[in-house]
């Protein structure tokens, strides 16, 4: 057996069952999400989902209503994807739905992770966001349901300036 052969991997990090993430080409921030290990692709809170053909080269774009009650500087805000995809999407009461698949960036601790989320309407879930396995497998994360906000928290702490040192015998510490 060759030694050092093995790949490293990262450590695995610790997701809370509820995160607050950043949607950094969305310009969102603190959007509240569930994690949700029985779900394989993450889902964002949209209606209105319609496409309509660009006037310039007919091909068509995916207008959206981005849904966010917790965000009311973003709520009811229009977005348009030309890159999107349409999948069967089995629900969590077992329906499969058609649902309309775009690509984004979800940050969490600090490091952004490009992710799939289908649009669905999310009006009768506490969550806007719901954070699927294929995003925890490709960031390597383990979620701790007894926890919440786990990356938020260790960002805000990497962002604090460092505590003031105490003075010594001699009076103020010099750094």
């Amino acid at each position: 057996m060759l030694s050092g052969s093995k790949k490293k991997r990262p450590p695995k990090r610790l997701l809370g069952r509820r995160e607050l993430i950043d949607l950094p080409a969305l310009a969102l921030r603190g959007v509240e999400a569930k994690v949700d290990t029985g779900a394989y692709t993450s889902a964002i809170h949209c209606d209105e989902v319609r496409l309509v053909p660009d006037p310039a080269t007919g091909q068509p774009v995916l207008h959206v209503r981005l849904l966010d009650p917790g965000h009311p500087a973003t709520d009811g805000r229009p977005l348009a994807f030309r890159e999107f995809d349409r999948r069967d999407i089995r629900s969590s009461n077992g329906e499969v739905q058609a649902r309309f698949v775009i690509s984004t960036t979800v940050r969490l601790y600090g490091r952004d992770y490009p992710t799939e989320f289908s649009l669905a309407d999310r009006s009768d879930l506490r969550y806007p966001v719901l954070l699927g396995r294929a995003l925890l497998r490709q960031g390597r994360f383990m979620v701790d349901v007894a926890r919440r906000d786990l990356s938020y928290k260790a960002e805000r702490r990497a962002a604090a300036p460092p505590p003031p040192m105490p003075p010594g015998p001699d009076g103020p510490a010099v750094p």
